[in-house]
Parts: structure tokens; sequence; C-alpha cells
């Protein structure tokens, strides 16, 4: 995360779940990313409970847990405040796909959750946060789009793996960038078309996945 630009501070964790046996390895708080050996993370169930480590997870465990109840295909999670992604995620825009970069990782937009209430804000934060995310994915494949935005927050991204995860999330970063880029050089520009969009996430995908373009 840090060699990536995603860390600036040590903001930002990373998290891998072991399925099998109902595990989630998290960054805890308390240490720098430089500093990390892998004696140092934390080990909890899906309740949240530490089962392994000597210190505290970090305080987003509770919506990464919920990410994994939710998207049963993911097996990684990378939380990141850096700067582009959080810029559009602060003004809670979505990330349009502008082009064929953008399809390359994300087959369509990277949606950012609307603003949570105070009740939730003050109550359980970082669960509500999961929970915003979930709801903003519906109707949206999240193995298509594997990265949100939370609203004056920060973004999140996910994969098979913790370093999948964190590749997405670096992806997103860099999506975030040339769509802010973009938006300056011409405000009015629409989205791609889903043809342009299909036709480079799908190949980026293998061959074989073109039969499903439509004609």
């Amino acid at each position: 995360m840090p060699k990536l630009g995603l860390a600036p501070l040590d903001w930002g964790n990373v998290s891998g779940i072991d399925r099998t046996r109902g595990l989630m390895v998290i960054k805890p708080g308390e240490i720098a990313f430089e500093e990390l050996s892998p004696e140092d993370m934390t080990v909890v169930d899906m309740a949240g409970i530490v089962v392994e480590g000597y210190y505290k997870p970090s305080a987003d465990m509770l919506t990464h847990l919920r990410l994994y109840q939710a998207f049963e295909e993911i097996e990684g999670i990378a939380h990141t405040h850096a700067a582009w992604g959080t810029a559009f995620a602060q003004a809670g825009h979505w990330i349009p796909a502008y082009g064929a970069t953008h399809a390359d990782f994300f087959h369509g937009a990277v949606p950012c959750t609307r603003e949570l209430s105070d009740g939730e804000v003050f109550g359980e934060y970082e669960q509500e946060t999961g929970n915003a995310i979930v709801e903003a994915f519906c109707g949206i494949d999240p193995l298509a789009v594997p990265a949100a935005l939370v609203y004056r927050h920060g973004a999140y991204a996910w994969g098979v793996s913790p370093a999948d995860a964190v590749k997405n999330a670096y992806a997103l970063e860099e999506v975030a960038k040339i769509a802010a880029y973009t938006r300056m050089l011409s405000p009015e520009l629409p989205q791609a078309s889903q043809a342009l969009l299909d036709k480079h996430y799908l190949m980026k995908r293998g061959a074989n996945n073109m039969e499903n373009i439509e004609e």
C-alpha cells in the first residue's frame, strides 16, 4: 500500500479471509505498514471477536466483515484514503466509466454510497458503512465493479485475494485521477458506450468472454 502511494500517513488497511475456517486477518491500527510482520496481524472470527494477535484490529473491522458476508466471492479487501478516490468520495460522485482504461478494471461506473444519517454515524458507524456499500451495489455485480466510494470518507476495493484487492485499489486511484482530469477538460462528456466498456472489460478476461457481447 505505501509503495503504491495508497497509504499516506499510514491511512487505510487490508484484510483477508479464510472462509473454510471462518476467520479474517486484518491490519491492526497501531502499527505502520512498513513495520508490520505476520505476527502483528490480528485474527478475528466472523463476529469480530479476536482469536489471535496482540493488537486491536483496525477500527474498520466491521465494515470488512459486512462486505465478506454480503459478497461471498471475495477474499481480500483494501481500504484507502488516497487523494483522487477520496476526492470523488467526499464530493459524493460516482467515478464515471469514461473509456477503455476504466473498463479494463471496472465494468461500469464505480458507485458512491449515500450519506449516512446522524443515527447511523453515532450508532454502529463501521457496520452501517458496510451496509451502505452493500445497498449501493443493488443490481451491480461486485466482481465486475470491485470497488466502492464511501460518501465523505474514502474508498474500498476487493478481490479474490488481499493482493488482488490492493491491485484493484491502485486501479481505482488511477481511474479516479484520469476521470478528474477528463472532467476538467470536457465537463459535459458522457460515459463511454456500453459496447466499448463491454469490449475492453471482457477482452481482458479472455477471448471466450467476447461471445457474451451482443451484436
